[in-house]
């Protein structure tokens, strides 16, 4: 699963990694991004521009917004599947810009890790999106990650992880039609392609931000594969 993740990236390096000319508010860096939150993606139909949508899903067809357990994943193995997102696959497809995410171990208490990039760079994981019209009026965009079975990195920590798309695929996630080809980009990143690291138990608290979330604590700064 991916509950909660960081995009701190400098706007500049951000803008040119995903070819972004801009975005439609100014551009916050957020070390603890949760769900129900207002967060960026990047759309198929405004590739070069930086978005804010809530995050946890609500369908179009929703007759109110969700009080509890809002949808902030999909898994790739059935997403096809359920009506909820099958229609969203065919055509609102989006890309979630992010430096990091966490997950937890529980040992005495919850310890939290963060999963990076190997090269630090940030990196895009899959999305869908919808829009959904409250009965006052009001719009609002939402989107859910799609995750995966874990890589060899994240199997100690967790048993599930966030698609996280190869910078080549981008454009084809945003702008594929052949669903089986979509398909074949839900897969696990290469674990030799990431690091993670343990973090303080501060990011725990869902309105905490700050750089102190994603520095290193304790002896082990940094693990990857070879």
């Amino acid at each position: 699963m991916c509950g909660r993740f960081s995009l701190t990236t400098e706007e500049q390096r951000l803008n040119e990694f995903f070819r972004l000319a801009g975005g439609e508010e100014p551009y916050v860096p957020r070390y603890n991004g949760a769900p129900t939150q207002s967060l960026a993606v990047i759309t198929g139909d405004e590739p070069s521009k930086l978005r804010y949508f809530r995050w946890g899903l609500i369908p179009f067809w929703a007759k109110e917004l969700p009080r509890s357990s809002p949808v902030i994943n999909a898994r790739a193995e059935s997403v096809g599947e359920k009506p909820m997102f099958r229609r969203l696959i065919a055509g609102q497809r989006c890309l979630v810009p992010a430096d990091g995410f966490y997950e937890w171990v529980r040992a005495g208490k919850k310890q939290p890790f963060r999963f990076v990039m190997a090269d630090g760079s940030p990196f895009a994981m899959a999305g869908l999106w919808d829009a959904w019209k409250s009965p006052e009026g009001s719009l609002i965009r939402s989107f859910t990650i799609i995750t995966t079975e874990a890589n060899k990195l994240m199997e100690p920590i967790h048993d599930r992880m966030p698609v996280i798309l190869e910078k080549e695929h981008h454009e084809a996630w945003m702008g594929e039609k052949d669903e089986k080809l979509l398909r074949k980009l839900l897969r696990p990143l290469p674990g030799n392609k990431m690091q993670v690291y343990k973090v303080s138990d501060l990011v725990n608290k869902v309105s905490a931000e700050g750089p102190e979330l994603i520095r290193p604590v304790g002896q082990n700064d940094l693990f990857s594969l070879p």
